[in-house]
């Protein structure tokens, strides 16, 4: 099994065992913390990823000019990029250590008098935690980018796994011997250096990858700038739209509120995950093709647009269960998780996740811009929605909690993904969307009947409790899987799963 293949296969276990782990972990640590301190934590935390911003796309822009260097066979230049890299994201490290420290002796500036004075002890200590790991986190995000860019997806993905898996483990001893969220922070800070090392031993070690601190190619930064100053806006926005919110609640309506808008993202986080395991994999592949076809427009566009509607249409058929199931059972689900306090946290998952829909099931399309230098349309556009967002998150969180800061977010989703971005796609990437919505149109015919029965479950199946809850999602499950491999998936999409179903049996006979 290739790299890609494996790769795929090991991001769906990450995936799955996030969700188990976070599903678990979560109310647990909610009990450990209080309501108010996991709050806290989740508002600091938003605050100071805020400063990530700092990496200006440009791991986006190695993996472009790696490309281009590997077919034409220029090791040498590898190297100096590489070299030229490391000294880029060591500085912007400096600069976000210097950015947190500032913040930590400033908290008033962020959250005004929305803390208590003991908030504000804990915050400042989690913020310089914080500040540390994210920190060395930019030199260090190089050698997982040089990885990335050579498809090792194996070793990327197996280190994904046990960084899921190891933290949960190490953090709750901690937490059950009273540390707190600081204790929790710590811990995470300490696996993520323990990680950011094999990263490193393995580019230089396994990959003999070098870094060459001189004579860097006439005009590369100018040209890395020049791509991907589109995609730092692109990352700002993406700030605005997903963490500027817990801020917001946490200056002006405090910290429980944070609280209940934290479980409702974190749903929306999960369903993400789903998307994102999917198209990551296909980023070098991407970039593969576009300089393998660049000078044959019509085949590039053909190639893209195969691609796109066939990731697409996985996407589609998994997020679309993901999707309903939160819709019908999502509210049940949400008081037997973590309990009362949170029930608004259902109306904050759902306006979250079906607006950002459209997104993931298109986003191939981010990269496929990307790797045609057409990236800076859609940064403009975001540009103007996110300042909508924040407009309307400033007012409506002041006066509706977490679902008015949600909603804020979701016109901005709609407007942006569902309509703007598909014209572009179409028109200037050429990209056949017409075709990729009738092949979405045609799978309804297996997506709508398994809604209609879940409805029926809800009102017919009281659940009382949660072995009854989870007995109706198993169910539910189970019908829309019959109902889409009846009539919604093709032949390729039913080979992939017999595919797998063949090599899982021949595993074990072996």
């Amino acid at each position: 099994m290739n790299q890609l293949k494996l790769g795929t296969l090991l991001s769906y276990l990450q995936m799955v065992l996030s969700i188990i782990i976070g599903i678990v972990y979560t109310p647990v640590m909610i009990r450990l913390l209080g309501q108010n301190e996991y709050g806290l934590y989740n508002t600091v935390a938003s605050t100071i990823s805020m400063l990530s911003v700092l990496s200006l796309g440009f791991n986006s822009g190695y993996i472009r000019y790696y490309a281009r260097y590997k077919i034409e066979k220029r090791t040498e230049a590898i190297y100096r990029l590489n070299g030229m890299f490391l000294l880029i994201f060591s500085m912007i490290g400096i600069i976000a250590f210097l950015c947190g420290m500032y913040l930590t002796n400033h908290l008033q500036l962020v959250f005004s008098k929305g803390l208590t004075s003991e908030e504000y002890g804990i915050a400042q200590i989690l913020m310089l935690l914080l500040t540390i790991n994210l920190a060395v986190s930019f030199p260090m995000s190089v050698f997982q980018t040089i990885i990335s860019a050579h498809e090792r997806f194996v070793f990327l993905k197996m280190l994904g796994v046990l960084k899921t898996v190891l933290g949960p483990m190490l953090t709750l001893p901690v937490l059950l011997a009273g540390y707190g969220s600081i204790g929790m922070v710590a811990v995470t800070l300490a696996v993520s250096v323990i990680t950011d090392i094999l990263y490193l031993f393995y580019t230089t070690k396994r990959l003999q990858e070098r870094f060459w601190f001189g004579s860097f190619e006439s005009g590369l930064l100018k040209s890395l700038l020049g791509y991907s100053g589109f995609i730092a806006l692109n990352i700002i926005i993406d700030q605005i739209n997903w963490n500027i919110d817990k801020t917001l609640l946490g200056r002006f309506r405090g910290t429980a509120e944070v609280a209940v808008y934290s479980i409702g993202f974190s749903l929306y986080h999960y369903y993400m995950m789903i998307s994102s395991s999917i198209s990551g994999v296909f980023t070098p592949r991407i970039h593969r093709i576009y300089n393998e076809w660049k000078e044959q427009p019509e085949e590039l566009a053909q190639s893209f647009t195969e691609l796109f509607i066939r990731v697409g249409r996985i996407q589609y058929l998994i997020l679309g269960l993901v999707a309903s199931g939160v819709a019908l059972f999502g509210q049940v689900f949400i008081y037997y998780w973590v309990g009362n306090g949170y029930e608004n946290a259902y109306f904050v998952a759902l306006l979250l996740i079906f607006p950002a829909s459209i997104a993931l099931i298109q986003s191939l399309g981010i990269e496929i811009q990307r790797a045609e230098n057409r990236h800076q349309f859609r940064s403009i556009v975001y540009a103007f929605m996110a300042l909508i967002n924040l407009g309307l998150s400033i007012w409506l969180c002041q006066r509706y909690g977490a679902v008015g800061s949600a909603f804020g977010t979701s016109i901005s989703l709609i407007f942006a993904n569902g309509l703007i971005m598909n014209v572009y796609y179409y028109k200037k990437c050429g990209i056949d969307i017409p075709l990729f919505w009738k092949n979405m149109m045609r799978m309804l015919p297996g997506v709508v009947p398994p809604v209609l029965f879940g409805i029926l479950i809800t009102k017919v199946f009281p659940m009382t409790s949660f072995l009854r809850l989870a007995i109706c999602i198993l169910i539910y499950m189970s019908v829309y899987a019959c109902s889409v491999w009846l009539f919604s998936m093709n032949d390729y999409e039913k080979e992939l799963i017999q595919s797998f179903v063949r090599k899982m049996k021949k595993g074990k006979k072996q």
